[in-house]
C-alpha cells in the first residue's frame, strides 16, 4: 500500500510540474509583450536589450489612448464582435432546432450545405465579397463587418447548437406541450436553458473569431474612424519606426475583452451544466 501511495503522488507531481511547465510556455509571450510595453524608447533598441525593463515606464498604457484613437478601435471590435455574434446565435437557434427536430425536404442537402460553407476561406472569396460590399454601400462600414462576420461563423453556429439540441431529449418538450406550451413556449422554456452550454460555448467561439478576424476589415475599411482594433493596431507601424511599446500595450489591452467575457461567461456556462431536467 505504501508502495502505491507513493507512486500515486510521484504521478500527482509529474502531473503538476507539466501542468506548470505548460502554463509558462503559454504565458510567456504576454510576459514578454508586458515587459516591452513597459520600456522607454532608449531600451527598445539598445545594443544589448534586457528582458525586464531597467526602468519601468508604465505610462505608456496610459499614452497609448492619446497617441492614437485606440478608444475608437476598440468601440469599433466590440460593436464587430458583439452585433456579429448576437445575429449569428440569434439566426443560429431556428435554423438549428429545425435541423434537430424537424424533417422537411432538402434537409440533408442543406446540412450538406452547412459544413461545404466552412470550407471556404473568406480570403477566397475577398473580391467577391468586396465588390458585394461595394454595391451595398456597405465597404467602409462597421455593420457592414457585422453582417460579414456573423455570415461566416453562421455555420459553425449551427452546426454546433444542432449538435447540443440533438443531445437533449425530445420527450421534455413532449412533456412542456402536454403541460400547454405550443412549440415556441416549449423551446424557450424547457429547450434553452438545458441547451445553455452548448449555446455559450457557440457565443464564445463566434464573439473570438468575429474580435479577431483581420483580413476582411483591411481589404473592406479604409477610414480609421470605423477600423476595428486588429487593424487600427497598425498605426505604430511607421515607414521606418516602429512604437513596439505601444503596439504590445494595445496589444494587450486587445485581449481584455476575450478574457473578460470568459470569466464573466463561466459561471452561466456551470450553471447550464446542472440545471434543466430534473423538475422541483
Amino acid at each position: 500500500m505504501a508502495g502505491s501511495a507513493q507512486k500515486s503522488s510521484w504521478k500527482r507531481v509529474a502531473l503538476y510540474l507539466f501542468v506548470f511547465i505548460v502554463c509558462i510556455v503559454i504565458l510567456y509571450p504576454y510576459f514578454v509583450m508586458f515587459t516591452t510595453a513597459a520600456k522607454n524608447n532608449d531600451e527598445m533598441y539598445a545594443a544589448n536589450p534586457s528582458i525586464l525593463p531597467k526602468v519601468w515606464q508604465l505610462s505608456n498604457f496610459i499614452e497609448i489612448w492619446s497617441q492614437a484613437p485606440v478608444f475608437k478601435f476598440f468601440m469599433n471590435s466590440m460593436i464587430v464582435a458583439g452585433g456579429a455574434t448576437l445575429l449569428a446565435i440569434i439566426c443560429g437557434i431556428p435554423a438549428a432546432y429545425a435541423l434537430a427536430r424537424m424533417n422537411f425536404r432538402g434537409k440533408g442537402v442543406f446540412m450538406g450545405a452547412v459544413i461545404m460553407s466552412q470550407m471556404f476561406s473568406p480570403v477566397v472569396l475577398l473580391v467577391g465579397i468586396y465588390r458585394l460590399m461595394v454595391d451595398m454601400h456597405l465597404n467602409n462600414s462597421v455593420w457592414g463587418l457585422v453582417l460579414l462576420n456573423a455570415a461566416f461563423n453562421q455555420a459553425f453556429a449551427i452546426w454546433l447548437l444542432r449538435g447540443t439540441f440533438m443531445s437533449i431529449s425530445a420527450e421534455m418538450e413532449q412533456a412542456a406541450k402536454i403541460d400547454g406550451c405550443n412549440t415556441m413556449q416549449a423551446m424557450l422554456r424547457v429547450l434553452l436553458p438545458v441547451a445553455a452550454p452548448g449555446i455559450v460555448t457557440a457565443l464564445i467561439f463566434v464573439f473570438i473569431n468575429a474580435w479577431n478576424e483581420y483580413t476582411i476589415a483591411l481589404t473592406l475599411i479604409s477610414d480609421a474612424a470605423y477600423k476595428p482594433i486588429t487593424v487600427g493596431i497598425n498605426v505604430f507601424y511607421g515607414f521606418n519606426f516602429i512604437q513596439w511599446q505601444y503596439l504590445f500595450a494595445t496589444s494587450l489591452f486587445a485581449t481584455i475583452p476575450v478574457i473578460v467575457l470568459f470569466l464573466l461567461i463561466e459561471k452561466h456556462l456551470v450553471k447550464g451544466l446542472t440545471s434543466g431536467g430534473v423538475k422541483g
